[in-house]
């Protein structure tokens, strides 16, 4: 083990610069060097703090990750101070940091946290559905394909999840959630959280993918109630499962994942799917 060298994970504010903690500041004020995922953005905040940097100031982001991750476990094992701060919240949870978290456990170097805001607790606080459970899926990927797949996988997840979503691609991502999850699937759309132009839209999946048919602008967490056994939507279901028999699954086949992901009673939806195949057969 490495005695000398401290990686520091150090939380910033995800909109409003007053809510940077004091262990933020202290930690800044002491590290031997600071990676930050936007240099100019971290001199910004500490303008507004008043706070000079006296350690030196690397980037440290997705496209530099791989690359600066050996130099700064270096500079770890020589017994520097390093911290690593990103754009908003804490690094690693859906922003650069883990390759860093990873390379320094394995060099021995310890690794602690200066704990900041979090988009993705914030929003789950603020938008009214349950929090005793939940899950955090941050990005969805991009295509639509892999994207519509990732959503059925939890079509059946009772908890609480929790989502990152760009604003140009928040409308495809909720008409994917509103068809994987039903219609009247309860969610929230927390847009520039703790921001002046703060915005939480609270409703059923179907109004707030018609809702962000808008121009939608800033930072944008999605909260989306898990499923509600009592409250399983057959016709979803039955969607589904068509859909794998579009895609070449057997029926049976097709009914048995559906149903299982839709927590919905396997033989009526067996016998729902017969009967809507014979009114498309042509006569």
């Amino acid at each position: 083990m490495v005695d000398e060298g401290l990686l520091v994970l150090a939380g910033t504010p995800i909109g409003d610069w007053r809510q940077a903690s004091p262990g933020l500041v202290e930690a800044l004020r002491r590290a031997d060097l600071i990676a930050a995922e936007d240099t100019r953005r971290l001199r910004r905040l500490a303008d507004r703090l008043e706070l000079e940097l006296t350690a030196p100031l690397v980037s440290y982001f997705e496209g530099n990750e791989t690359d600066r991750t050996p130099g700064l476990v270096e500079a770890l094992q020589t017994g520097s101070t390093v911290v690593l701060v990103t754009d908003a919240g804490m690094p690693s949870v859906s922003d650069p940091g883990y390759r860093l978290v990873r390379a320094a456990i394995a060099a021995g170097v310890r690794v602690t946290a200066v704990p900041g805001p979090s988009a993705a607790l914030t929003a789950l606080a603020v938008s009214g559905l349950p929090v005793d459970r939940f899950c955090f899926e941050g990005f969805l990927p991009r295509r639509p394909g892999p994207r519509r797949a990732r959503l059925a996988e939890l079509a059946a997840e009772p908890r609480t999840m929790v989502f990152f979503e760009a604003p140009h691609r928040l409308a495809e991502f909720l008409a994917d959630a509103r068809d994987s999850f039903g219609p009247q699937r309860a969610g929230a759309i927390c847009r520039e959280l703790t921001k002046t132009y703060e915005e939480v839209v609270r409703g059923p999946l179907t109004e707030l993918a018609t809702w962000a048919e808008g121009e939608v602008r800033g930072e944008v967490t999605v909260v989306v109630a898990g499923l509600d056994p009592d409250q399983a939507d057959p016709a979803v279901a039955l969607a589904w499962a068509e859909r794998l028999v579009a895609d070449g699954a057997k029926p049976a086949a097709a009914v048995a994942e559906a149903a299982r992901r839709h927590a919905v009673d396997r033989h009526d939806l067996y016998q729902a799917l017969l009967a809507r195949r014979a009114q498309t057969r042509p006569s």
